[in-house]
């Protein structure tokens, strides 16, 4: 675990520096507050701190009220050391955001009990936010391709429109649905159908850029929106991938095989307005189409004007 020191005398920064390594800490210094700061900017994984009240250019009591106002997440446990050991005093550290507080000289013993005790809530917390993570991963992603589920890839298609709208950028949605899926979960199972989503999604995925976005909006359709894109690179997209399956078979567990998709596109003018549900719909309207001309073909549809 990082601590960091902020102490303007180097006497006492190696004393307490040198206990820290020796408990088996790594340890970081700082001469003042404002130096603190950038080295906190710098490295978000240090977790505790261990500051002097009174310092030059910034002591530790405006030090802490700059953290919390900075710091969020992950949390920086704060450890305040002061010679001042008036009760108001103490009642001042706390409230600018000091979560323990201990009186020069510190003794080598108290100062362990009081790391260790930190770092209990600071594991704990680590553990709190790999949880809350997990859940916000499960929340948004689909559990079987690991893409943005249905919830998930229309609040980015929101918020994709409404900045498209705002900035007066061009906007492409590519809604992708698999030929004649069924066959191959009523002929193969749906453990080899499973695979054929995985790999659909990790194909479709790679095609695209980073700053794309890329659902799983139904049982076998997909959602892609592209940034930026007009009608004729939106065509090239969507071609593109209908392309990668047209052109190469899916391995599976079971046999290798054959699929094709059919593709809707939809671009949004630069500065046209529309709502999200007719854009949906519109592009709803082109996959069908494309399903009604025989599949493994990409539509592009016409939206309203605005």
């Amino acid at each position: 675990m990082k601590i960091l020191i902020v102490e303007d005398d180097p006497v006492n920064t190696r004393l307490v520096g040198s206990l820290l390594t020796r408990w088996g800490y790594e340890v970081m210094t700082a001469g003042n507050g404002e130096e603190a700061l950038q080295i906190l900017e710098r490295d978000r994984t240090i977790p505790l701190a261990i500051m002097d009240w009174m310092m030059p250019r910034m002591d530790g009591i405006e030090l802490c009220r700059e953290i919390r106002k900075r710091f969020n997440e992950p949390y920086i446990y704060v450890i305040l050391l002061t010679t001042r050991d008036q009760p108001e005093d103490v009642v001042k550290g706390f409230e600018a955001g000091a979560d323990d507080y201990l009186i020069k000289p510190v003794h080598n013993n108290e100062l362990n009990a009081r790391i260790r005790a930190a770092k209990r809530i600071i594991d704990l917390q680590r553990e709190l936010l790999a949880t809350q993570e997990v859940l916000r991963i499960q929340a948004t992603h689909d559990s079987l391709t690991g893409l943005w589920n249905r919830g998930a890839i229309f609040e980015a298609l929101g918020r994709e429109l409404d900045r498209a709208q705002r900035q007066e950028n061009p906007l492409a949605v590519v809604m992708i649905d698999l030929d004649h899926f069924k066959r191959i979960n009523d002929t193969h199972g749906h453990l080899i159908g499973d695979e054929v989503l995985w790999e659909v999604a990790k194909r479709v995925g790679n095609a695209v850029r980073s700053y794309d976005s890329v659902g799983r909006y139904g049982g076998e359709e997909f959602l892609v929106i592209a940034p930026g894109y007009d009608g004729d690179r939106a065509m090239d997209l969507a071609e593109r991938i209908r392309c990668l399956f047209e052109k190469t078979p899916i391995p599976t567990s079971g046999p290798t095989l054959r699929l094709t998709l059919s593709a809707g596109v939809v671009t949004l003018a630069k500065g046209q307005q529309l709502e999200i549900n007719k854009l949906l719909s519109t592009v709803d309207d082109a996959l069908y189409r494309a399903k009604s001309n025989g599949r493994n073909v990409c539509v592009m549809g016409t939206l309203p004007a605005s």
